[in-house]
This record gives C-alpha cells, sequence and structure tokens, in this order.
C-alpha cells in the first residue's frame, strides 16, 4: 500500500491563555511586509517619493480584507452568515475569498489615488500587481498550514492526508496554487525589471488577471466543494468568479498594447 505525506500540524503558532497566533495569521502579515519592502524598492527605482506608501498599504490592506471577506460571504455561505450576522466579523474563524480580495485591492487603490492625484490608477496597479502575487503564494501557504480549500482525493503519489479533514489522500491544491503565483511573481517581475518603462499601462495588470485567474481556474477542478450549492451549477463558485476576471485582463492587455488604457480613473 502507497504510503503518503500526512499533514498534522496545528493551525496555532503560539497559544498564551485565551490569545492564539495563527500560521495564517503570521503569513497573512509576512505578505503585507514583503510587498511593502518590494513596493519600496520599486518606487525607488522609479524615483517615486516612499513616503505615501504607509497610506497605500492601510488602503490596500483593508480593502484586500474587507472585500475578500465580504466575497465568501455572499458567494460561498450566504444562508449561514445571512443568518447569523455577527459572524461576518469573525475573520479570525476563516473565510476569504481571493476574487473579493482583488476586488477591495482595486477599490483601495482607487481611493488612495483620489487622495493622492500624483499617482496613476493604472501605473500603480501595474507595480502592485506583481506584489499581489508573492502575497496570494504566501496565503496559500497559510491555507496548508490550517487544512482548508484542500484537493479532492487522489492517488497521486504527492498526495497529502489532512488529518483534520479525514484519513483520505487529496491533492495539496494550497501547494500548487502557491507554487503558481510564486512562478507568476518571478516572470512579472523579471518582465517588470526588463521593460517595465517600455509597457503601456495597464499591461502587468491585465497580464496578472489572465495569469492568476486561468491558474485558479483550472486548479478548481482538483480542490474540494466549497460552496454548499456548487453541485447543482455547471461550474464551481471559483471558476465561475475566475471568468469575468479573465475576461477583463484580456481587455486590459488589448487596450494596453494599443496605448488606449488610461493612466488615472
Amino acid at each position: 500500500m502507497q504510503q503518503h505525506f500526512t499533514w498534522s500540524v496545528d493551525p496555532v503558532l503560539l497559544q498564551i491563555g485565551g490569545f492564539a497566533i495563527h500560521w495564517y495569521g503570521v503569513l497573512f502579515a509576512a505578505a503585507f511586509g514583503l510587498g511593502m519592502s518590494l513596493m519600496t524598492f520599486i518606487f525607488k527605482r522609479e524615483g517615486k517619493p516612499v513616503a505615501p506608501l504607509d497610506a497605500l498599504l492601510m488602503y490596500v490592506g483593508l480593502g484586500t480584507l474587507i472585500g475578500a471577506r465580504l466575497a465568501h460571504v455572499v458567494f460561498y455561505d450566504p444562508g449561514f452568515y445571512f443568518s447569523h450576522p455577527l459572524e461576518i466579523l469573525a475573520i479570525w474563524k476563516g473565510g476569504l475569498a481571493s476574487h473579493g480580495g482583488a476586488i477591495g485591492l482595486s477599490l483601495g487603490v482607487y481611493l488612495f489615488c483620489r487622495r493622492h492625484r500624483d499617482f496613476g490608477y493604472l501605473w500603480l496597479l501595474d507595480r502592485i500587481a506583481i506584489v499581489a502575487l508573492l502575497g496570494g503564494a504566501l496565503v496559500r501557504i497559510g491555507n496548508f498550514f490550517n487544512s482548508e480549500i484542500a484537493g479532492i482525493p487522489t492517488d497521486l503519489p504527492w498526495a497529502v492526508v489532512f488529518t483534520r479533514i479525514d484519513l483520505l489522500p487529496r491533492h495539496p491544491t494550497q501547494l500548487y496554487e502557491a507554487a503558481a503565483y510564486l512562478a507568476l511573481f518571478a516572470g512579472l517581475f523579471l518582465l517588470y525589471l526588463k521593460r517595465g518603462s517600455r509597457l503601456n499601462t495597464g499591461f502587468l495588470s491585465g497580464l496578472f488577471l489572465v495569469s492568476v485567474f486561468v491558474v485558479r481556474f483550472l486548479l478548481e477542478f482538483t480542490k474540494m466543494q466549497q460552496a454548499s450549492y456548487e453541485a447543482s451549477l455547471p461550474l464551481d463558485v471559483g471558476q465561475l468568479l475566475s471568468v469575468p476576471a479573465i475576461v477583463l485582463g484580456v481587455v486590459l492587455m488589448v487596450l494596453a498594447s494599443r496605448g488606449r488604457a488610461r493612466a488615472c480613473p
């Protein structure tokens, strides 16, 4: 009988009385910390003032968190949350949707640009797209520590038994996604370093949307059901939400290639 890797790590990194630090929270915070360092590098490289980065972090952080939470509530488990509205605030119990996080991030950047008009909206989104890929990889590793968003059962040799779920070997879909995002991060960052100043505004944002959500669409085939009503749908919720993101990305890339994407809202 084939032996599979067993994952039984406690998602709590440190417990002090009633206060707990989770691996997911640490990795989520690390995503923003590394993102700030990378954005500082990008701003300095392009001669932009770094002082507004603290405000940008606040807008992006809150936008991402609120958007991801509301998307999870509305698209993945509306029956439970509308029956228990106070649970919407209990983000420490898990439940963040990356599609909503992308929307919230975009709105956060828009609000930032309204207050800091010397930054172009799409110019800034192009740079944040690079950073977001690194953050997305860390968040998916956090999901792995939580034994959540796991894959469907499989007999592949690299399957993982998530003992907090059951004793079936499953696709480690969280790690598939993390690896894909790291590869995309490397690709977009190298493209930016080599051709950043020559790329039309909006191209990197469009490439981000197309590449990330094509990966997401394909990997959904390996995931466990995330919403209770998905069985009645032709595709799962994650795939349905990915389609408009891919279309928007294609539109942005086409407009950017023609020089028609607007630099500011």
